[in-house]
């Protein structure tokens, strides 16, 4: 589409309930809400293509929380602010009044009287990483209520423990562009799997966040896992629900060889098992450094049961000419590690499609932004399309 049918489109779309909400699981926003933030991505980057400016504000806070270690995310989201016109400021809880007992509510509210955003990246600990999100969410909505705040600051989920909404959205944005759009992805086989690495508690959130989401568009998703990685039940049965509503399909398979088999989209990353990420967050709840060494040591043993759940040239041909894809950044076999979730040559055919796919999250993170802030955005970037005013001078 040109920039003009695209803002027309985004106009059509019902997306009040996204207006003055937060972002933090992708199936909790409807069909329509979930359109409306891929067309504003495919304009918003339209626009700084073509130097036209996209500055929302003038001033204002974008606060980034990150609990965890993070590149593409923590650039993305910076990236993102600045694009609407925002500073960011990152929240370092070390050196904060967190470490002297500040609670959740007072921090969200003293960080937030000239913020319009907060990014949360809290992963570690199952059971706590939504948690904490729907609590500064309160937080900042009481503040609102009250008059203490004089604007509702957006909570955008950078990562949690349940999904990695803006990373997913990313994937599917990239999907969306190299098979031509949502409707060519119907019938398409995608294969999320379970790969080997050699480091345990990667978190559950990027493989429950692709079945939470791409069940929805009439594909056929298969996860496959050894025995032991399953993941969160309730994920599982929202990916069941939903590629029903489709007329997609979901399996689940013991088999990497069987789960390549005809693909089109694979998606080969290594994540702890549920159980392990339980165990480890009572772990690091009770400070328990001996314990967790222990459980580290066992379950790098367990992982080289399954050494071989590698994506490789030959598992590649099995698929159906796949586009791989990858969160960033692979466990690549003699390159980062000895062994690990994909072989050299299969990372590097596909390198440029995966730095491509991760270049989509800046703009997914600017348009839950924008629409989470603007009323008629399809009156606003009209006006940023037709209007003179440009980025570089």
């Amino acid at each position: 589409m040109d920039m003009e049918t695209r803002i027309k489109t985004l106009g059509a779309l019902r997306l009040n309930n996204l207006y003055g909400s937060d972002f933090l699981l992708t199936w909790d926003k409807s069909d329509e809400e979930i359109s409306g933030i891929l067309q504003a991505t495919e304009i918003l980057k339209a626009l700084r293509d073509n130097n036209r400016r996209t500055r929302i504000f003038s001033s204002g806070l974008a606060v980034s929380i990150f609990r965890d270690k993070s590149t593409r995310t923590r650039f993305s989201f910076a990236a993102a602010a600045n694009l609407l016109g925002l500073a960011v400021q990152e929240l370092d809880e070390t050196k904060s009044q967190v470490s002297h007992g500040e609670t959740v509510r007072e921090t969200a509210t003293m960080i937030s009287f000239l913020t319009e955003v907060i990014g949360i990246r809290d992963d570690m600990y199952i059971g706590e990483g939504h948690t904490y999100m729907k609590m500064v969410s309160d937080a900042v909505r009481e503040g609102f209520r009250e008059g203490i705040l004089p604007q509702l600051p957006a909570i955008v989920n950078l990562q949690c423990d349940i999904d990695h909404p803006t990373q997913t959205m990313a994937d599917l944005m990239h999907l969306v562009r190299h098979f031509g759009g949502v409707d060519k992805l119907r019938g398409k086989k995608i294969t999320m799997s379970w790969a080997y690495s050699p480091s345990y508690g990667k978190p559950l959130s990027v493989p429950q966040g692709v079945i939470g989401l791409m069940t929805r568009f009439g594909m056929h998703v298969v996860l496959a896992h050894p025995e032991g990685y399953g993941l969160m039940p309730r994920v599982m049965e929202i990916a069941v629900e939903q590629s029903e509503k489709s007329g997609g399909s979901f399996e689940v398979t013991d088999s990497m060889e069987e789960a390549f088999s005809g693909a089109h989209i694979v998606y080969p990353k290594s994540w702890a098992p549920y159980h392990v990420m339980e165990k480890r967050t009572t772990l690091l709840s009770n400070g328990d450094i001996r314990g967790l060494e222990v459980l580290e040591k066992e379950c790098l043993e367990y992982n080289k049961k399954y050494i071989d759940w590698e994506c490789t040239q030959s598992l590649m041909k099995r698929a159906d000419d796949a586009l791989y894809l990858h969160c960033l950044p692979a466990d690549i076999s003699g390159v980062s590690c000895e062994r690990g979730e994909v072989e050299a040559s299969v990372f590097e055919r596909f390198r440029k499609a995966t730095y491509t796919q991760a270049g989509y999250k800046p703009y997914i993170i600017a348009a839950v932004i924008f629409l989470s802030k603007v009323k008629d955005p399809a009156a606003v970037l009209s006006e940023f399309s037709k209007g003179t005013g440009r980025r570089v001078f």
